[in-house]
């Protein structure tokens, strides 16, 4: 079979370049986003090969040899790779998380496909964080990484690797370093070493939070009944891979001056770093056109959801979340009545912290840390215990909870009902004789809060 014959197998087009004009439509959102339609990116002086029509036949050469869980994993791989061959456009760069639950569900198929189609392509497993940072520092030759076997350093048995997690963080955006001291001639002598590389990770079950929030993510698993790819043959496969690669690089310098400076508009809920993890794609989405622009915003809010829903929270967010529960509509609780609420749930890890029962000390130095301190309460029956106070909780909780669906409601009533206590207290002052040496109760509780 010819090289040619293999091109065409693979979706390449026959030549590499072409005369026709590479002009990126407007990106179209789906109809169930209410959102306005970008601007269009005028690509009118770009000269060469049809972007859209690119991506489409790389997506359908990786879907030849990877069982994609969904389109929307087959979307984001294909935008990914081709994000890695600007990598000067950009500042910041999406790592790439493809985990899965238990082994033989594809995750090295993906990056074996992916070092094919990337610039400068890195294929590693267990090499050392030094050999990693060496390789990246040499920013021209910037290789692309893909690290197999990651969970052997982050996985739940394993030591972890805090120089390479640090690397894998630090080179998510341009210009970072990383600062080491080496020894030339009896003399200490420091370096900077450049982080700033494409990183696509492999691995059983989930990475640590700080690279995971800079991820995005795909969770593969092992192939249903009837779902086929074909066997992967490197000396029948590689010829065509090469040929897409190429014209990837050709279509990436066409495009590279429009990338630089493209700002793209985000659906509604795609901000901060969710912005900057989600912007290189977009931009190729939209200089590519045709139905990318759709297609990567609606992959976004889908990827981003099944991301955020499958992130355990924090210990001290889940303690928020429960107290939360704890009070429903009460305004004030007793440590010990909180404590007791808390240990109710028997699935809830307070029952044990390291082996101990969560304690008031525990209790306290824990919401401590938001800024939430306990007080001198006044219970209906007259008892001042120590406890919490459900307004101390109100800024945590719109930090760093979502919102509830009755929180507008409870709002209101909340005003209603202070409202009330304020007309119902003005009448007793009027009824009642002021009491001598500290006042009422009412005031005790003032002073208190």
């Amino acid at each position: 079979m010819s090289d040619v014959d293999l091109n065409e197998k693979a979706g390449a087009a026959p030549t590499a370049t072409g005369l026709d004009d590479a002009k990126a439509s407007g990106p179209a959102f789906p109809p169930t986003m209410n959102e306005e339609p970008t601007p269009e990116i005028d690509t009118s002086g770009v000269i060469g090969i049809d972007g859209a029509k690119l991506l489409n036949r790389v997506r359908d050469f990786a879907s030849r040899f990877i069982c994609y869980p969904s389109e929307t994993a087959s979307i984001v791989h294909t935008l990914w790779i081709a994000h890695t061959h600007l990598m000067d456009a950009w500042f910041s760069t999406p790592r790439l998380a493809v985990l899965s639950p238990e082994p033989g569900s594809g995750k090295s198929r993906v990056l074996e496909i992916t070092a094919l189609l990337v610039p400068n392509s890195l294929l590693s497993v267990n090499s050392s964080a030094s050999f990693i940072l060496r390789m990246i520092a040499d920013q021209e030759n910037r290789p692309t990484v893909l690290y197999d076997e990651i969970d052997a350093i982050f996985g739940p048995n394993a030591r972890g690797n805090e120089d390479l997690r640090s690397m894998i963080n630090a080179g998510y955006r341009r210009g970072a370093v990383i600062g080491r001291c080496y020894m030339e001639k009896g003399k200490v002598l420091t370096e900077q070493l450049a982080t700033y590389a494409a990183v696509a990770l492999g691995g059983l079950g989930n990475l640590p939070d700080t690279i995971m929030g800079r991820s995005v993510i795909i969770r593969m698993r092992k192939r249903g009944p009837g779902e086929e790819v074909e066997p992967f043959r490197p000396y029948l496969h590689e010829p065509p891979a090469s040929a897409l690669c190429n014209e990837l690089a050709t279509w990436s310098t066409s495009v590279f001056d429009i990338a630089e400076t493209a700002q793209p508009v985000f659906p509604e809920g795609i901000a901060d770093r969710d912005a900057d993890v989600w912007e290189p794609l977009f931009i190729v989405a939209d200089l590519a056109g045709g139905e990318w622009p759709a297609l990567v915003r609606k992959a976004a809010i889908e990827t981003m959801q099944k991301a955020k829903s499958n992130i355990r929270p924090s210990l001290g967010v889940r303690l928020l979340a429960d107290i939360r529960g704890c009070f429903g509509g009460e305004d004030r609780l007793p440590t010990a009545d909180l404590l007791d609420k808390l240990l109710e749930d028997e699935e809830a890890p307070w029952g044990d912290l390291r082996g101990r029962k969560i304690t008031p000390r525990i209790l306290a130095e824990m919401l401590g840390e938001y800024g939430i301190k306990s007080t001198t309460i006044r219970m209906p029956g007259g008892s001042t215990p120590k406890g919490y106070k459900r307004a101390a909780f109100h800024d945590a909780w719109t930090c760093y909870l979502p919102p509830l669906e009755t929180d507008a409601t409870s709002a209101t009533d909340a005003t209603n009902q202070e409202s009330l206590d304020k007309t119902v207290a003005s009448d007793v002052a009027d009824e009642t004789a002021s009491q001598p040496c500290g006042g009422t109760d009412e005031d005790v509780a003032g002073q208190e809060d």
